[in-house]
């Protein structure tokens, strides 16, 4: 009976993780690919008139913590007084945010 439980168990928060990863994707695919791009590169217009960062490169990886990320993203970047990252802290919620860097992390090559 432990056994049985202990799988259905499993299975919810395996599920629960899938839904998790899939509204990470959608959250990338709706505020995030204009900039950095559907695959992270970055290459995109706006990407490279904000010089957003190449997420999929392992050494801007290594440069932010998750800590920094989900600053980023809550609170937007600003470089010289210029905005090159809008805040999206009104419009994710603090786990869509956690996704959202979990899945930024999947991008590295």
């Amino acid at each position: 009976m432990k056994a049985i439980v202990s799988i259905i168990l499993s299975l919810f928060v395996a599920s629960a993780m899938s839904v998790r990863a899939a509204d990470a994707k959608a959250n990338w695919d709706a505020n995030c690919v204009q900039c950095h791009g559907k695959d992270g590169h970055a290459d995109t217009k706006m990407g490279k008139t904000l010089n957003a960062k190449d997420l999929t490169d392992p050494k801007i990886q290594a440069a932010f913590t998750d800590a920094k990320a989900t600053q980023s993203i809550k609170e937007g970047v600003k470089e010289n007084g210029k905005t090159t990252m809008k805040s999206f802290g009104s419009k994710l919620s603090d786990d869509e945010v956690k996704a959202l860097v979990a899945y930024v992390r999947t991008l590295k090559k």
